[in-house]
């Protein structure tokens, strides 16, 4: 059953965004850059993610992925592009996403009637998923489509989550919050420990309290960090923009269609926590389906 008051886009997000987050789970992503020559995993993170940019200076790669501080990124770009060309990231993250996906879910379901319905619904999604001032689903939009479905159904995905993203900056800009007063209140509203995410992305915890103040001024957080009832609205109108902007593809295939990708998807996303290739404890503050937790 659909979650009462939850936006059709938030939903899809929720029930195939797993699929692709194998990408940056799997242990076999980082064995595959390591083996590039990659040190330690935010280069590996930086190589797989931005590698449809082409080989982008840090600047173009810190504004588009907008809440890691500059410092952050600049410690891994260019330097990745040094160790291995971009296309040899790309290569990299899909061998990888195969080898995570057959190794959890196996050849069987893989290669299924079912998946094979689940790509064709989700790559008829990402071509109805408008790239315009999108720059990260534009990139990836670019690329060859895989061969195979499960690898269909995983670059689908890899459209419509950076389309979103894409969006979600949009809104966050039209909300007046910069990178890391974003991830300030987005701590805040879903629960995630501020000082590990504030490390994740790289802010010191004098650039996280300086932000804390500037929201503070504004009315949207308390002295503490929590969301004021202001900062509260602040934030939901935030996520009901970027739903909203992430709607386009889904009205594009219908109600029916998405529902029924869920269905198709659901058993696969179950198998993923277990399999080391999907963590619940994620900085995205993405939670599976009751369907598939």
């Amino acid at each position: 059953m659909v979650e009462q008051h939850e936006h059709r886009a938030r939903r899809m997000w929720r029930a195939v965004e797993p699929i692709h987050a194998v990408t940056y789970f799997a242990p076999e992503s980082k064995e595959r850059c390591d083996a590039l020559g990659t040190k330690g995993y935010w280069m590996s993170y930086f190589g797989l993610r931005a590698a449809p940019l082409g080989a982008a200076p840090p600047e173009v790669v810190t504004a588009l992925f907008y809440n890691f501080h500059p410092a952050h990124v600049a410690r891994a770009v260019p330097a990745v592009w040094a160790v291995a060309p971009p296309e040899r990231y790309l290569a990299a993250r899909l061998d990888a996403v195969d080898a995570a996906l057959h190794r959890v879910v196996g050849a069987e379901v893989l290669g299924s009637p079912e998946v094979a319905e689940a790509a064709a619904i989700a790559r008829d999604a990402a071509l109805a998923a408008p790239t315009a001032g999108r720059a990260l689903a534009a990139a990836n939009a670019a690329l060859p489509w895989p061969d195979r479905p499960h690898l269909v159904l995983w670059h689908a995905q890899t459209v419509l989550r950076e389309h979103r993203g894409d969006g979600h900056v949009a809104a966050l800009l039209t909300a007046g919050l910069d990178p890391v007063e974003a991830l300030v209140v987005f701590a805040a509203d879903v629960g995630l420990d501020p000082a590990a995410l504030r490390a994740r992305r790289g802010w010191s915890e004098q650039e996280w309290d300086a932000a804390v103040a500037r929201l503070t001024a504004r009315g949207i957080t308390e002295d503490s960090g929590a969301l004021t009832e202001e900062g509260s609205v602040l934030r939901a109108e935030v996520e009901a923009y970027t739903d909203a902007l992430a709607d386009v593809p889904w009205a594009a295939v219908g109600d029916e269609a998405a529902e029924r990708l869920v269905a198709l998807t659901t058993p696969v996303v179950a198998t993923l926590p277990a399999g080391g290739v999907f963590s619940p404890d994620n900085p995205m503050g993405l939670r599976l389906l009751p369907e598939a937790g």
